[in-house]
């Protein structure tokens, strides 16, 4: 199953160039991350994850984040995260999650 998130960079997110900071990649990659590992019920929290940055986005891009899940196994999980605009992949994002014993679902809450 994949996860999706967007976003468009605004004015405020520029930098030098007309490029958007990174950081908005890795906030939308992220978002992405916690819906697709979070997904089948447990609250799963986010043990580390490593980005790379293919190419920048601009103002008004429409970004779209994708997250697969590639395997779970034991309290752990590993994730793909594909950002995009349109078609051109700008940064590619793996996401490491953890879940334990004391980790309750959210419909216990």
């Amino acid at each position: 199953m994949t996860h999706t998130a967007d976003a468009t960079p605004a004015a405020e997110a520029m930098f030098a160039a007309d490029k958007a900071s990174r950081g908005l990649g890795v906030e939308l990659a992220d978002s992405a991350f916690a819906c697709a590992r979070n997904s089948h019920g447990p609250v799963i929290v986010a043990a580390g994850a490593d980005v790379a940055f293919v190419a920048p986005a601009h103002e008004g891009d429409v970004l779209v984040a994708r997250a697969e899940e590639r395997t779970r196994f034991g309290h752990s999980g590993l994730y793909d995260v594909s950002v995009l605009r349109d078609d051109e992949v700008i940064a590619e994002f793996r996401g490491r999650s953890r879940t334990n014993a004391s980790t309750t679902s959210k419909e216990s809450r």
